[in-house]
């Protein structure tokens, strides 16, 4: 194999013009004498020209069956937007093997995924996880029309507008400030968050960071009484991969659990910015706290990866203390303390979730 690869890497120099004078000649005669050589020559030039010229990409679909089994295309779309020579070390790799027609039908789709946006569209292997609820919304106002027509006398309280969108948030200090994802609120014209026991009470954005999907809300609803310390502290440093981590979140009107293990230091296509981790969330889950088995907040729930089955995805804790350093001073009508005290550690799973109910909310968006 090492032999073919150096002769490919020839026969590109050879027809890039990139030879001297005495490697060109000394090459040609090769060429004269070996027609094996000669015959690699034209179809790599055959190759290379239907790379520049691959107008009929999509009548060369077909092939791709007769190569399946050797190269799986779903996993060379991270690697044609990340490696842009791939495809000349597919190439190399696998020439030998497959037809030049079937590396250009590769070649030809992922190439016409790519210049159409499909390969650069982030949300296409890749699902933020706020909750739309509009179909809970129509399903409601459906219920309470039944209601009425079967007893259009008899009193009963309001039902809150359940907003457009929903997500998760969680106190990042007691006197009401709350952290959520910036994905959950953006373009909101209102937000109000819902505690464990159904209250209901109005924030303002006080600060978003989008390059890192953060955003800072304060409860500015006069009804809103502080609560008591903070039962976990949020950890600075990097977690380790094999760490039980575990989130609370509001995918539905009641608290959900999802848990699992923290299973790469890094997030989608290597995003330093996050955690992978193994659990399996569902909408709504967004803005929600992941927390290590000590009970220290080492992300916020972000994401998911579409095509993994229980692959998440959360913003390192880091960035959330970071962010908090950077809210300009005359954003904030009161501090921000940061907890130091973690009362969560030595408890187990669930006394530790009664312990974080009460600090972790259902964030409502409305927009027109």
């Amino acid at each position: 194999m090492s032999e073919n690869n150096q002769l490919t890497e020839t026969i590109e120099r050879y027809l890039n013009g990139e030879m001297t004078r005495a490697e060109r000649a000394s090459f040609e005669k090769l060429r004269s004498e070996d027609a094996e050589v000669n015959a690699q020559v034209a179809e790599h030039r055959h190759f290379t020209n239907l790379i520049k010229q691959y107008g009929e990409r999509l009548e060369l679909e077909k092939r791709l069956d007769a190569i399946h089994d050797e190269i799986d295309v779903h996993a060379l779309e991270d690697e044609m937007m990340i490696h842009p020579s791939w495809v000349v070390r597919m190439w190399r790799n696998h020439h030998s093997k497959i037809s030049v027609a079937a590396s250009i039908a590769i070649f030809a789709v992922l190439s016409t995924l790519f210049f159409t946006g499909y390969l650069s569209n982030r949300e296409l292997n890749y699902s933020q996880l706020k909750g739309e609820i509009n179909q809970i919304k129509n399903k409601t106002a459906q219920l309470n029309t039944q209601v009425n027509q079967l007893a259009p006398n008899t009193p009963r309280s309001a039902v809150m507008n359940p907003g457009n969108f929903r997500g998760t948030g969680f106190a990042i200090s007691s006197n009401g400030y709350i952290v959520t994802d910036n994905h959950v609120i953006q373009r909101a014209d209102s937000v109000y968050v819902q505690s464990n026991d159904g209250k209901s009470y109005k924030t303002k954005v006080v600060y978003t960071e989008p390059q890192n999907d953060i955003a800072i809300l304060e409860i500015v609803d006069p009804s809103f009484k502080a609560l008591p310390a903070l039962p976990y502290t949020f950890k600075k440093g990097e977690t380790d991969l094999g760490e039980n981590v575990f989130t609370i979140g509001y995918p539905k009107d009641n608290i959900v659990l999802g848990s699992g293990l923290l299973t790469s230091a890094t997030g989608y296509r290597g995003d330093t910015t996050q955690y992978q981790i193994s659990a399996l969330l569902d909408y709504g889950h967004s803005g929600g706290p992941l927390l290590d088995s000590k009970g220290n907040i080492v992300g916020i729930i972000n994401g998911k990866q579409t095509r993994v089955e229980g692959a998440a995805f959360a913003v390192k804790t880091s960035y959330l203390l970071k962010a908090i350093k950077d809210i300009p001073s005359d954003s904030l009508s009161k501090p921000i303390n940061i907890n130091g005290k973690n009362i969560l550690a030595g408890l187990g799973r669930t006394q530790q979730i009664k312990k974080l109910e009460n600090y972790v909310f259902m964030v409502r968006v409305y927009n027109q």
